[in-house]
């Protein structure tokens, strides 16, 4: 039954755990003390308004400050569970409330959550006496109402679990009186209410046995004895008293065993035996027994054990006096233990970031430590600071926490790991310190572009190189980490003389080798440049560009080649030397040009092969050809030189050129010797066709015209006889700039001319300065109806010709304009075609020159122009004509 009812009583307890209370963010539970491990303590993720997967991720945990830890957190449930068994008189004692207090630690952002679980009492102990059996020697002539100091009982547990009352049995002779103490505990004392009488027969053999019960208010009711022994003696009527009732000494937490902390006295009126006094320590509670021991003669109180004021800050110890009689009297001694400093503190890490990221703001907490020091007053006031105050200063933010907050902005590359050592001290004497180390790591953030080695690049590839060459690395540099740091090059876009860059060359977008995508030729490009990009892995990626220059260097790929003297398939040139020739005539120069540069363009020139070597020489550098000495009579007329140009290119080019000189100083002369040379006839047979064909076309045209504009002229005089023999008034042609009799000219002139003619030519007249507006110059009185009859046949003849007949003769003037140009043109490049050709005839050339042959072009187009702008005016005077017929 008794064990039934406890169960009851726990469940009920658990149930009072439930209620939580919530003040200022601190979240309490109350347990009943003795609980199973795993029992539940309260639903924390529920209370803190969290749920539990957010428990998880922000890695909750607890933190104590004691290395005892009685509450577990689940943290998959978000339940406080018990860890271990808790013996709240182990754990408090005597001190009520009971309670742990601990802290729920959270991360990403760090929370601190005060959590205070109250431990109720349960009647788990029942009270005991530190000895079983008391022994007292009482003389008979004790009076009534004398007092005997009893041990009492302890019972550990608090309220009405704790020890409330005792009995005394039999009660016949003596009864109990209870006395409260300042530390609430109750001193029992035994009153003797009926004299002792050793003579009577319950008081056997001189002795007297009773039993003190001690009893508990706790359900089950709980309790425990001692056998109180009395000896009758004889008369004793004075018992010890001490000097004081209450002694108070002082003792440092460090004193040794064997220090003396007080000596208390007591005195006795008896004599003898009676007189006799006896010191003795009673009613020492746990935590102070085996502390303290006194000197039984002398009532000194000496120290047997070492005590710490962190645990333990004061004792109160009961001291009695017993004489030889059996009477006993009682003080109390107070020691109040004194604090050194003893204790460095003590650093806990609450929460931390090993890895920040670089890119953070001033005060980011990094980490939050919670700084105890056991020690009080002075000794216990902590100072804390770190051995880097640039980049992390602490703050103080309640009490004995502390965040390690950033102070400065941090870069990763100028520092990747940062050791931050916290020094905590006290301000004892000596003051004691302690520190730990934090090791945080900065995490990388994509803040620097990638670098080249250089502002830019020139390189150099020699022409006619192999496609897919590599010609040259271009290499950048990101001071950032990982996938921030990595490079890839690319090449922009751009074009080289409107063709994209891309066709040139390509970069590898990993190693940055710069190829080349075709066969460069100097000849058609000498350099050219592009920008290449640099780009990182990050995101959003950074990039930075370089300008490279790429110089094509030349080789020795193309042969010179000659300008002068020009080398024809069918043509024969030839220089005249005149015989009369001094030392050094310059006889002609042969001019050649190398496409190439730089000395694969120096060119050189010598004399190969010659008719007579002794007769010319060839200049090394100019190209000049040169007599060398007189020339004489008996040199040959036909002189045939072979001069080689060669480049200084490695290895060299060259080209060869034929140069034909004739010694002479007529053309007859030339011919005869010239005429052997054997000649393209079917070039030259091809030439006289073309050229007779040309001919024969131009004279008919010519002789076509002719006709045509002598057919215009005879037409015209036909018409002005028939008007001369006629009545009807004659219309002229009037030139450009002329006006006609109606004063409608366009003359730009303020007066036109007016003219005005009858059929009688011989009264015809005109007059000037007649301003523009008068049309009518009446020549005399007998004209008059001439004159009008003139100007009605010409308003007539005017009206009678229709607007689509004007059209038609004016689409037809236009028709001839063009017509005359097209044969023009043709004629003016049919006899250019026929010049060129005899000009490169070797027969012209060999009988007159080139001197003879400008003379004659220039004089056939002199006369060419002439006949072109005669045939011209004469088809707009014709078309003219036609469109006013």
């Amino acid at each position: 039954f008794e064990e039934q009812l406890l169960q009851w009583r726990q469940v009920l307890l658990f149930l009072v755990a439930l209620c939580v209370s919530s003040v200022l963010g601190q979240v309490s539970y109350s347990i009943p003390e003795e609980m199973a491990k795993g029992s539940l303590v309260g639903n924390i993720a529920h209370d803190l308004g969290l749920d539990v997967q957010r428990l998880q991720l922000r890695k909750a945990r607890i933190h104590t400050g004691d290395s005892s830890e009685y509450i577990h957190l689940n943290k998959e449930k978000g339940l406080l569970l018990i860890k271990e068994k808790i013996d709240r008189e182990a754990l408090c004692g005597q001190t009520t409330p009971c309670a742990l207090h601990f802290q729920i630690a959270l991360e990403n952002p760090i929370e601190i959550f005060p959590v205070t679980v109250e431990i109720t009492d349960i009647n788990d102990n029942a009270p005991l006496f530190n000895k079983d059996e008391r022994r007292f020697e009482i003389s008979e002539s004790a009076v009534i109402g004398s007092k005997f100091m009893l041990e009492k009982a302890l019972d550990p547990d608090i309220g009405l679990n704790g020890l409330q009352s005792y009995t005394l049995k039999p009660s016949d002779n003596f009864n109990l009186k209870l006395h409260s103490q300042s530390d609430g505990t109750k001193k029992v004392e035994m009153i003797l209410q009926k004299p002792l009488d050793r003579e009577k027969e319950e008081i056997k053999n001189d002795h007297l046995s009773l039993v003190l019960t001690a009893v508990d208010g706790g359900e089950p009711q709980m309790s425990g004895t001692m056998q109180i022994h009395i000896t009758v003696l004889d008369f004793n009527d004075n018992a010890p008293v001490f000097t004081q009732s209450v002694y108070k000494a002082s003792v440092p937490e460090n004193a040794p065993i064997g220090t003396a902390v007080v000596t208390v006295s007591a005195t006795d009126a008896d004599y003898e035996s009676n007189g006799r006094i006896s010191y003795s320590i009673s009613n020492m509670l746990d935590h102070a027994r085996g502390l303290f021991g006194i000197k039984r003669e002398t009532g000194e109180v000496i120290l047997n054990g070492k005590f710490d004021y962190e645990k333990k800050k004061n004792f109160e110890i009961h001291i009695r006096a017993t004489d030889g009689g059996g009477l006993t009297g009682s003080c109390k001694l107070i020691v109040d233990v004194l604090d050194l400093n003893d204790n460095s503190p003590d650093i806990h890490i609450m929460s931390k970031s090993n890895v920040i990221s670089e890119d953070a703001k001033p005060n980011t907490v990094v980490t939050m430590i919670n700084v105890e020091d056991a020690d009080s007053a002075e000794n216990g006031k902590v100072h804390c600071v770190t051995n880097d105050d640039n980049n992390f200063i602490l703050k103080s933010t309640s009490g004995k926490f502390y965040t390690l907050v950033t102070d400065s902005e941090l870069d990763r590359e100028r520092a990747a790991e940062y050791n931050i050592t916290v020094t905590c001290s006290d301000e004892g004497v000596p003051s004691l310190s302690s520190s730990v180390t934090l090791t945080l790591q900065i995490s990388d953030v994509n803040d620097n572009p990638p670098v080249f080695e250089r502002s830019s690049y020139e390189a150099y590839i020699t022409e006619n190189n192999t496609p897919g060459l590599s010609i040259f690395t271009v290499k950048a540099t990101d001071s950032d980490w990982n996938q921030n740091a990595r490079v890839s090059y690319i090449l922009e876009d751009s074009s080289v003389n409107g063709v994209p860059v891309s066709s040139y060359v390509s970069v590898s977008a990993d190693s940055g080798v710069i190829h080349a995508v075709r066969s460069f030729d100097y000849e058609q490009i000498k350099d050219f440049q592009f920008r290449v990009k640099a780009q990182d892995g990050g995101s959003p990626p950074l990039s930075s560009n370089v300008t490279v220059k790429i110089m094509i260097q030349d080789q020795n790929d193309n042969a010179p080649q000659v300008l002068y003297p020009v080398q024809t398939g069918g043509s024969l040139v030839a220089e005249m030397v005149p015989r009369s020739a001094d030392v050094g005539y310059l006889v002609t120069k042969v001019v050649a040009v190398d496409v190439d540069s730089g000395q694969n363009a120096w060119l050189s020139y010598k004399l190969q092969k010659a008719t007579d070597r002794a007769l010319f020489e060839v200049g090394l550098q100019n190209g000049e050809v040169r007599t060398i000495r007189q020339v004489t009579d008996k040199d040959a007329v036909k002189q045939r030189l072979s001069v080689i140009v060669e480049d200084n290119g490695q290895p060299s080019r060259s080209a060869t050129v034929i140069v034909n000189v004739a010694v002479a100083d007529s053309f007859p002369e030339v011919l005869s010797e010239f005429t052997d040379f054997t000649h393209d006839k079917e070039y030259n047979e091809n030439l006289t066709f073309y050229l007779v064909l040309a001919l024969a076309v131009v004279s008919f045209l010519f002789i076509t015209c002719v006709v045509v504009i002598i057919s215009v002229k005879i037409y015209r005089w036909r018409q002005s006889r028939i008007l001369y023999h006629s009545n009807l008034p004659v219309i002229p042609y009037y030139p450009p700039r002329y006006s006609d009799t109606l004063g409608t000219g366009t003359l730009p002139h303020v007066y036109n001319y007016e003219v005005c003619r009858t059929t009688d030519s011989r009264k015809s007249d005109c007059k000037f300065g007649r301003a523009g507006s008068q049309n009518v110059l009446i020549m005399d009185p007998s004209s008059t109806g001439t004159m009008q009859r003139i100007q009605s046949e010409k308003s007539r003849s005017h009206d009678s010709i229709s607007a689509p007949r004007r059209a038609t003769r004016l689409c037809l003037i236009v028709f001839c304009i063009d017509l005359s140009r097209l044969f023009i043109t043709f004629f003016d490049i049919l006899l250019s075609t026929c010049f060129e050709y005899v000009f490169r005839s070797n027969l012209f050339c060999s009988y007159f020159g080139g001197f003879c042959i400008q003379i004659i072009v220039h004089v056939v187009e002199k006369c060419s122009y002439l006949l072109r702008y005669a045939i011209f005016n004469q088809i707009i005077s014709v078309s003219v004509f036609t469109f006013y017929m």
